[in-house]
């Protein structure tokens, strides 16, 4: 129990429903939904539409998203991929290799690829939802003509990221095409409200084909993107077939399976399984270290193997226990490992995460991204569609499983997540952050299971993430634990943003709902 003399929040308890999201117009609109007789995919659906306008530097139609989710009265947990391939007809690898680019350009037309988070969201309205696509697409097409307030930590990311707008962007995501929306200004977005209204008609047809479409790919075209028709109305989600672990032999973690970085969480777990992590500080010394380096190595395991599961790269050795016994056993006490070889994507990105549970107890985990904050920069003249980046995941090395390729998709670093405990689903939670998000399921999971606290303190607790040759600790660890980790050898910086979000909903035995929002967002955590 947290001490209620100092600042901070409890946990969110309720009986009937629970959502948990980085924004709170976002929170009650799905509480909202599931009030109205909306089932959990219903809630996320609307949550998600709506979280590309209250956090566009994040998230919007022009991106991905993965979902993993467990049916009414269902302990199985299933899974969507609704992420967009290369076009057909890209041939630009070899140009910039000879240009000498190890990796796309953040900027770059051909960075762009197939953006499949609307035909996720039409086929699990369709197939999972109750309320059909004009309800729950509703809400955020009336806060899209009318604005919503910025709220702060959302201007911190549209300050950090607003000069990667280029071209027509700067007109759909500046004031007057050149400010950042202060805090509390009105965000407004008309072009978007009506191909949301498009989507509640049409379903899928209404973004893949017809004028929107052509918006779309006309100005990826101008730019000299190889992008066609025929890629966009190819864009289908696939259901994938989740995989799963155990921590300390006690919960059973699934995650989403490649092309997602999800089975990097895994390995991280069975790595740190190999060491005794309860009596070590929390926050100590020893615990941060060995997270440090087992975080190395998984994550060069995942720069070899993980890329499109039909490209045969063998990732799923990374399951393995014995995998992840030869790779604990590289941790030494008193020494730092050297960093991984550089990964042969761009490793960042600007993700928003939710998790429902309604009051059947179905539960959904979704994650959406733009990749890099506003993604490309590049939105579509006539509609203001924001298109990720999401191609920037690929290799730009011949032969290696990731490289990029015509109708390929790339390896992505969101994930959602879900734990069973005893057969039944226990837990919906997610961490954004980029590479940092297997680091911090790894370390929600490792604060719950191994150290005993309560929800939202886990998620509040300071985190740390060893990347590109750096530990990243924010700034609430103890300065004589920062001065240690460097006499280890450690290259210790405190990173100017915080590491990443995290949104939960757990089902207690007696079929309470805890919910819990990340104190690093704006978000919160709400039920009834």
């Amino acid at each position: 129990m947290r001490d209620f003399h100092l600042p901070g929040r409890s946990a969110v308890f309720a009986e009937n429903g629970m959502c948990a999201t980085s924004h709170p117009l976002v929170a009650q609109v799905a509480l909202d939904m599931l009030k109205r007789g909306g089932n959990a995919m219903d809630a996320a659906i609307a949550a998600a539409a709506l979280l590309g306008l209250c956090e566009p530097a994040m998230a919007g139609l022009g991106g991905d998203c993965f979902v993993l989710f467990s049916p009414a009265e269902s302990d199985a947990v299933l899974g969507v991929n609704g992420s967009g391939r290369a076009p057909a007809a890209i041939d630009e690898a070899g140009l910039l290799r000879a240009q000498g680019h190890a990796t796309l350009p953040l900027g770059s037309v051909h960075a762009i690829t197939m953006p499949g988070a609307v035909d996720a969201i039409c086929c699990l309205s369709q197939r999972w939802g109750k309320l059909g696509l004009a309800a729950v697409l509703a809400p955020a097409i009336d806060y899209a003509e009318k604005g919503v307030p910025v709220a702060p930590r959302v201007h911190f990311d549209w300050q950090l990221r607003a000069d990667r707008l280029q071209g027509a962007a700067r007109r759909f995501f500046l004031a007057h095409g050149e400010a950042v929306p202060a805090v509390g200004a009105r965000f407004r977005a008309p072009q978007q409200a009506e191909v949301l209204r498009r989507i509640a008609r049409q379903g899928r047809e209404g973004f893949y084909s017809g004028e929107v479409a052509e918006d779309i790919v006309n100005t990826l075209r101008a730019l000299g993107g190889t992008h066609r028709q025929e890629d966009l109305a190819a864009v289908r989600c696939e259901q994938s077939h989740p995989v799963s672990s155990r921590y300390r032999g006690a919960i059973e973690v699934w995650e989403h399976p490649p092309n997602s970085q999800g089975i990097t969480a895994l390995l991280l777990l069975n790595i740190l399984s190999c060491f005794d992590m309860k009596p070590l500080v929390p926050f100590g010394l020893r615990r941060l270290h060995i997270e440090a380096e087992a975080t190395k190595l998984a994550m060069a395991m995942r720069d070899r193997l993980v890329a499109e599961p039909d490209m045969g790269a063998g990732w799923q050795q990374m399951l393995d226990p014995k995998c992840a016994a030869a790779l604990a056993a590289q941790i030494q006490p008193d020494r730092v490992l050297p960093p991984p070889a550089a990964p042969q994507g761009v490793p960042h990105s600007d993700t928003a995460f939710l998790t429902v549970v309604d009051r059947d107890r179905m539960a959904v985990s979704w994650i959406q991204s733009l990749y890099y904050g506003f993604g490309s920069g590049i939105a579509s003249e006539k509609f203001g569609i924001l298109l990720h980046n999401r191609g920037c995941g690929f290799s730009l090395r011949r032969g290696h499983p990731n490289a990029i390729g015509g109708a390929k998709r790339p390896m992505h670093t969101i994930i959602p997540a879900m734990a069973r405990q005893n057969g039944r689903v226990s837990m919906a939670f997610g961490v954004m952050g980029g590479p940092y998000q297997p680091t911090g399921h790894a370390r929600l999971l490792s604060n719950l299971c191994d150290y005993g606290m309560d929800l939202q303190a886990a998620l509040d607790a300071p985190r740390s993430f060893a990347d590109a040759g750096c530990l990243h600790l924010e700034r609430g660890h103890d300065a004589a634990v920062m001065a240690g980790l460097r006499d280890l050898g450690h290259r210790v910086v405190v990173p100017e943003v915080p590491l990443g979000g995290a949104q939960a909903i757990q089902i207690m035995e007696s079929g309470v709902l805890v919910g819990a929002s990340d104190a690093r967002k704006d978000g919160q955590a709400c039920g009834y």
